[in-house]
């Protein structure tokens, strides 16, 4: 509520609160500067996480602050200690009292500015290694398809399509694309990189990965051909994994897009020239290695004809050689039937010899068949009286083996005396109290534990350590009673 106050020169003045009046003065600045172009150098600059870009605008008596809120596109990318010209207009900010400058569009102040940025951001991007010669990529002799990033209207497309047809016609995608303005960079950066992600094979009414790319444009002066300075730019075609000819402006002009790009054109129709060969003189380079080739064939032949006549006319007569030789042949082969004949002959009659100095084997071998059966006949009654003799001497060894047995001996009530694990014990001095026993009768076995030992006349026997008897030679664990 507004109150009248008087004051000391008598005039009354409305009493405004502090946010009516920051109203006030907001209202009042922008209705006298909705509309300015202010040149400053760009310090303090400051990109928010919600996107606005906050900065100041100084010269050698002032400062002002600025804003650029996001969605707002700019032509280039600001900076710390780029002199520019901004165009927006003035508003204040209530909250600090102060007044700043809402940024809607800003370039640089001037071509020395530009080419200031031009040099700093040439040696950032040099010392990154994107210049490096060593990373440029060959391009293809001939390639199928032919990518080209330029304007669709403009003449560089037309002398482009019209010099590839000259040369030797290939298949061209072209991606329409700014080349001048605020957003020329955005979209050459992203036609580079919509190339790459082409497939290498497609279906036939579907785009193909090209093998080179063209980026191109007419010349102009450093602020037409701003966008090919960008350093989005400069990156995608570094990036690219095809090979990328760089065609901008005229051959006095210089971007950085040629310096990254694997080969830089003075023009864009000597990129097409660049991009495929004549095709004339394709064919007649073909047709004249093709002579050449057929003409160093027939010397060559001509040269082995020659070779090949002297080679022979030092070689010895084959008719002569082969009329000897099949001399020598019918005279080994006369003698070699003759003297298989003699030969037959001879051992024929000497077979006939030796058959007739020969002894009557069969009467030989009936003889020695009548003596071995007189030695049979008379062999069969001594082995059988042998057996015999030697079954009986068996029989009775046997009988005293049988009564010499310890078995015989358990059966008249006697048990074998073992320990655990049924080796005999022959002495009492063998057995400890607790010590397990096992009892051995002639229809059985039986276990015992001892629970007291007393030796002859009922004396009780020191107490001894339990040893383990090695078993004498020849012992077979059974022991004996005998």
């Amino acid at each position: 509520m507004e109150t009248e106050t008087p004051t000391p020169d008598g005039v009354n003045l409305p009493v405004l609160s502090v946010s009516e009046i920051s109203q006030a003065l907001k209202r009042s600045v922008e209705d006298a500067f909705s509309r300015v172009r202010v040149k400053g150098e760009i310090t303090g600059f400051k990109r928010a996480a919600s996107g606005h870009l906050y900065f100041s605008l100084k010269d050698e008596g002032a400062v002002l602050d600025g804003v650029c809120w996001r969605g707002t596109r700019l032509a280039l990318e600001p900076e710390d200690g780029m002199e520019v010209i901004a165009g927006g207009r003035l508003s204040t900010y209530a909250p600090r009292s102060r007044y700043q400058m809402v940024v809607e569009s800003m370039e640089l102040a001037g071509a020395g500015a530009l080419l200031k940025l031009l040099d700093e951001r040439k040696k950032k991007l040099a010392q990154e290694g994107l210049f490096e010669a060593g990373r440029k990529k060959p391009i293809p002799f001939l390639p199928e398809v032919i990518g080209v990033v330029t304007s669709p209207t403009g003449a560089v497309i037309r002398d482009i399509l019209h010099r590839l047809g000259e040369r030797f016609p290939r298949r061209v995608l072209l991606w329409p694309v700014l080349v001048q303005g605020a957003d020329a960079a955005e979209q050459v950066a992203r036609a580079i990189e919509g190339f790459n992600r082409l497939p290498p094979t497609a279906a036939a009414d579907a785009p193909v990965r090209p093998d080179v790319i063209i980026v191109a444009r007419g010349g102009g002066s450093l602020e037409d051909l701003w966008a090919f300075n960008e350093e989005r730019v400069v990156r995608a075609a570094r990036a690219s994994e095809i090979p990328l000819i760089s065609a901008v402006g005229h051959e006095t002009d210089t971007t950085l897009i040629d310096l990254a790009a694997d080969v830089r054109a003075p023009t864009p129709s000597a990129a097409a020239e660049m991009a495929v060969p004549v095709r004339i003189e394709l064919l007649a380079q073909v047709q004249d290695d093709g002579w050449r080739m057929l003409g160093a064939m027939t010397r060559l032949l001509d040269d082995g004809r020659t070779r090949l006549g002297g080679l022979a006319r030092g070689l010895p007569d084959l008719a002569r050689l082969t009329e000897e030789a099949a001399q020598r042949l019918a005279d080994w082969c006369e003698r070699l039937t003759n003297g298989l004949r003699v030969g037959l002959e001879r051992r024929r009659a000497e077979l006939a010899r030796l058959a007739a100095s020969l002894p009557d084997l069969g009467q030989d071998i009936r003889h020695a068949a009548d003596r071995l059966s007189g030695l049979v006949r008379s062999l069969v009654p001594a082995v059988g009286g042998l057996l015999r003799d030697r079954g009986a001497r068996l029989g009775q060894a046997m009988a005293l083996l049988e009564s010499a047995s310890y078995q015989r001996v358990l059966e008249r009530g006697f048990a074998l005396v073992g320990d655990a694990s049924g080796r005999p014990l022959r002495s009492i001095g063998a057995v400890a109290v607790g010590m397990d026993l096992s009892l051995h009768f002639h229809d059985g076995d039986a276990g015992a534990t001892v629970n007291r030992v007393s030796g002859a006349g009922g004396r009780p026997l020191p107490a001894r350590r339990k040893k383990t008897a090695k078993p004498a030679p020849g012992d077979d664990g059974q022991g004996s009673l005998l």
